[in-house]
């Protein structure tokens, strides 16, 4: 339970009267350059290995171009917190996002010249997710900078929105751009990451961290972060929750694309069930600080670890794609009601020298289980079939229910 000036700060924020985040002016430049940042991205990234097939590479190489990619963007990640809670961070977003532009240009340019050489695109590939995964980790930790505490589940809120609606927009612009000519999704990409520079530099807000000691060494440091999040009784649950649920919600995403694709289902009805997956996200995450307002944060979060149960059972007798899509939909929906709630309340329980490192673990933690998801679920599906899967995901539900149901006092209502 919270005392002292935590107690202090959730009264404050039970009894505030917030207005919409967009009204600030620093809020909105942040916001706008995470939809700028990703819809390039999306529009680049599904489209790369398209550009290696097409220069005459086998799929194998183009498949490890993008896992070697985002893997290590997954190592950068905790390194990059480090910094971003040891220096000013507003440069390093500017200065990541050059970087990004400046790797996916280079591609851009030869692509468009015609002389792809893998070499090239994979270590452009490693130093674009190396780049964002620094950015994401500086801006992780500036929402406390951006909006006062009363306004932070509106505003993680619309974050949550903007990348949802990214996720739907995303893949069709691509298509598009990939369309007119193979390069064009590259040079959008590149372009993007300089729009996001500009974004970022305009932001007025001191984004620099405020530390109250300096550990004596980089790796002391990086074992700090860790340490404090897994000491922290909250943000352990964090971890657990949100990575037991990534691994799940994964495997039962790519179960229904398995499933359907040996029930025959054609590439557009499958592309239905992630649209309508995608749809009921951005509808759940814009429906989440109304919510989170009128429900106790315990109850969101046991009623949606249960909710999931029923769900996942569902699919074990789901057959036609339109089932599946709707399924998963409502698991989508339920799901970012939970991460305002505890992402509102990871940001009120960590020092501000220390959110960047928190924010980079817990983002870690949850990216490093979903990478699994699709190996997990094409292996079991191939062994056991996906009625087994299915079941056996609604059975790691429960126990996952159990435990939120058991550890629900941590969840303390510190939101308006």
């Amino acid at each position: 339970m919270p005392s002292g000036p935590e107690l202090a700060e959730g009264e404050r924020l039970s009894k505030g009267s917030p207005s919409s985040p967009f009204r600030r002016r620093d809020y909105s430049l942040f916001w706008v350059a995470g939809a700028v940042d990703g819809l390039g991205t999306c529009a680049s990234a599904l489209f790369l290995p398209l550009i290696l097939l097409g220069a005459g590479y086998s799929s194998g190489l183009a498949g490890l171009v993008a896992s070697v990619a985002l893997v290590s963007g997954l190592v950068v990640s905790p390194v990059a917190g480090v910094f971003a809670d040891r220096l000013p961070r507003k440069p390093m977003m500017y200065t990541a996002a050059l970087v990004a532009a400046g790797a996916m240009g280079s591609v851009f340019v030869t692509v468009a010249l015609g002389h792809v050489v893998l070499l090239h695109v994979l270590v452009a590939a490693v130093v674009e997710q190396a780049a964002s995964a620094t950015y994401g980790a500086a801006a992780s930790g500036t929402i406390r900078r951006l909006v006062p505490p009363e306004e932070y589940p509106r505003a993680i809120g619309y974050l949550q929105a903007r990348d949802q609606a990214v996720q739907i927009v995303g893949p069709t612009l691509g298509g598009v751009l990939y369309q007119a000519a193979r390069w064009v999704p590259l040079l959008a990409d590149a372009v993007s990451f300089l729009l996001v520079a500009v974004l970022s530099r305009a932001i007025r807000a001191d984004l620099t961290p405020v530390r109250e000691t300096t550990a004596p060494s980089f790796a002391r440091e990086l074992a700090d972060g860790l340490r404090f999040v897994w000491a922290h009784p909250f943000l352990r649950f964090v971890v657990v929750w949100t990575a037991g649920v990534n691994a799940l919600l994964g495997a039962l995403y790519f179960h229904a694309v398995f499933a359907s694709h040996a029930e025959g289902a054609s590439p557009s009805s499958i592309g239905l069930i992630l649209t309508l997956a995608g749809v009921g996200g951005l509808l759940g995450a814009l429906a989440a600080p109304w919510l989170v307002r009128r429900v106790a944060a315990p109850r969101i979060v046991t009623g949606a670890s249960w909710v999931m149960v029923p769900t996942a059972a569902g699919l074990a007798y789901a057959s036609q794609t339109w089932a599946y899509g709707l399924l998963l939909s409502g698991v989508s929906l339920i799901v970012p009601s939970v991460a305002v709630v505890l992402q509102t309340r990871a940001v009120l329980v960590t020092p501000d020298g220390l959110l960047a490192r928190m924010g980079t673990v817990l983002g870690t933690a949850g990216q490093g289980v979903a990478a699994l998801a699709p190996v997990l679920a094409g292996v079991l599906v191939a062994a056991y079939g996906g009625r087994t899967v299915a079941w056996g995901c609604a059975g790691a539900f429960a126990a996952l229910a159990l435990y939120a149901t058991a550890r629900s006092a941590l969840v303390v209502r510190e939101v308006p």
